[in-house]
């Protein structure tokens, strides 16, 4: 397999990932090169109230359960919104209004 998408990484997005873990920036990584061959990843879910097409990658190890919140809907790159730690069930608000505020960032 070949990667036929470059990954943009907004905002602190790559920084934040790059403090999980090492287990889990393995796992997000290989999970975003497959995102990037046109596959799906293992464990992922659409999200929806962030924005149309938005998705995320959901990893667990025994430290917690991470996500990586991107765009992979247009042609040119695979979009990084978000990457956190989820603390709670349901997702923050705050980790919603982030990945909204980078969305919007992007050109139409």
């Amino acid at each position: 397999m070949r990667p036929h998408k470059r990954v943009v990484w907004l905002g602190t997005s790559k920084a934040d990932l790059k403090n999980f873990p090492k287990a889990v920036v393995a796992q997000a990584g290989y999970e975003l090169y497959l995102v990037q061959c046109g596959q799906e990843p293992a464990d992922w879910k659409p999200m929806s109230a962030i924005g149309s097409g938005v998705r995320e990658i959901r990893v667990r190890d025994s430290s917690g359960a991470f996500r990586v919140v991107y765009l992979a809907s247009r042609s040119e790159a695979i979009y990084v919104l978000h990457c956190f730690q989820k603390k709670t069930r349901k997702t923050a608000p705050g980790d919603i209004e982030l990945a909204q505020q980078r969305l919007k960032m992007l050109p139409r």
